[in-house]
């Protein structure tokens, strides 16, 4: 009975056109395509973490000539929540957007323009010191996370658009 299962869950799997989206490892097109990303340095602290998270993601599958330029500007806020009687703050959001194009180098077209973010929020302590910590610390999660969406993001679309030169 469970092997009956098991090969009718396998059977639907594959009619549903479900592929993963690395399939084939670093040598995939996929794969391929991030490699061959630039990206090129971004203003800013969180400009920084960000290019070095994505410069990690993108080039997992080795180095390859540049064949895309991803543009990049950041928009890092940082915003008091929770005020008390006082007037002193005792939490705080830490947001990270941002706004990218992933343009193709030998047309010059734009193949991607998108946006990704995220957010955390911080509680203010009695110390400067700890308070300072976790907002930078929070800064350095969130360039991670902003660096995973725009990574999944770009990897979409450079799979779509292998699809249709394939098609072609």
């Amino acid at each position: 009975m469970r092997g009956a299962l098991l090969l009718l869950a396998t059977l639907a799997l594959s009619a549903c056109g479900l592929q993963p989206l690395y399939s084939g490892g670093g040598n995939a097109g996929v794969a391929q395509g991030l490699a061959a990303v630039d990206v090129p340095a971004i203003p800013g602290r969180g400009g920084w973490l960000v290019r070095n998270a994505l410069n990690e993601r993108l080039g997992a599958a080795g180095n390859a000539s540049p064949a895309y330029r991803l543009d990049v500007r950041l928009d890092d806020a940082l915003e008091a929540l929770g005020v008390l009687n006082d007037d002193t703050i005792s939490r705080e959001r830490r947001i990270l957007r941002a706004r990218y194009q992933l343009v193709d180098l030998a047309t010059g077209e734009i193949l991607l323009d998108a946006t990704a973010g995220s957010d955390a929020g911080i509680d203010v302590v009695s110390s400067e010191y700890a308070t300072i910590a976790a907002e930078q610390r929070a800064l350095e999660n969130l360039a991670k996370e902003v660096a995973d969406r725009m990574t999944t993001e770009i990897a979409l679309t450079l799979r779509e658009r292998a699809r249709t030169a394939d098609a072609q």
